[in-house]
Parts: structure tokens; C-alpha cells; sequence
């Protein structure tokens, strides 16, 4: 398992300086910190086809995936993340 975090400001708090990457302190955990929103609006553009920027959301993939000119296969969808953990939770017990 691999798990990829992207944080950017959104909400006051949200600066750089701010984050505590100890929040999801496990080696499978990578974080990444991108300030202009670059992840958010491609997700926005191509996965929830919402205008704006994805931000505080989840894309759960299996091992299967790759990535080509979009990733997938989308095993599982949703935010806000803390709103949505049952679903990931479930989601992510499926994978097995």
C-alpha cells in the first residue's frame, strides 16, 4: 500500500508552516506540499468534473492501477475525507 497526501492552502491554517505531516505518521505515507494547487485542479479537470479545486478528498486505487492519461481503475471516491472515512474504510477493506 501506498499512500500519497497533497496538501495547499485552502482555509486559514492551511500555510505550509502549518501542516503536521505527523498527522498520517506511517512509512507508506508520502507527503507533498503543493502551493499552487496543481493536483487540486487537475482533479477538479478530469476525476469530479466540478469546477474549482478538489481539496480534502480521497481517490482510492487497487494494486491494478496505473496511470496512463488519467488514473484508474476508481475503486472509491469521496470527501471530506473525516466525513467520508466509513466509506473509505469499507472501500479500502474490500481490497482485501
Amino acid at each position: 500500500m501506498r499512500v500519497y497526501v497533497v496538501w495547499f492552502d485552502m482555509l486559514a491554517g492551511d500555510a505550509r508552516q502549518l501542516v503536521d505531516t505527523r498527522v498520517l505518521n506511517d512509512p507508506r505515507v508520502s507527503n507533498f506540499y503543493d502551493p499552487n494547487k496543481t493536483v487540486g485542479s487537475w482533479f477538479s479537470e478530469h476525476m469530479d468534473r466540478e469546477k474549482g479545486i478538489v481539496w480534502d478528498a480521497y481517490f482510492l486505487y487497487g494494486s491494478d492501477a496505473s496511470w496512463v492519461s488519467e488514473p484508474g481503475p476508481l475503486l472509491s471516491s469521496g470527501r471530506t475525507v473525516i466525513g467520508s472515512s466509513a466509506d473509505l474504510a469499507t472501500a479500502f477493506h474490500r481490497l482485501g
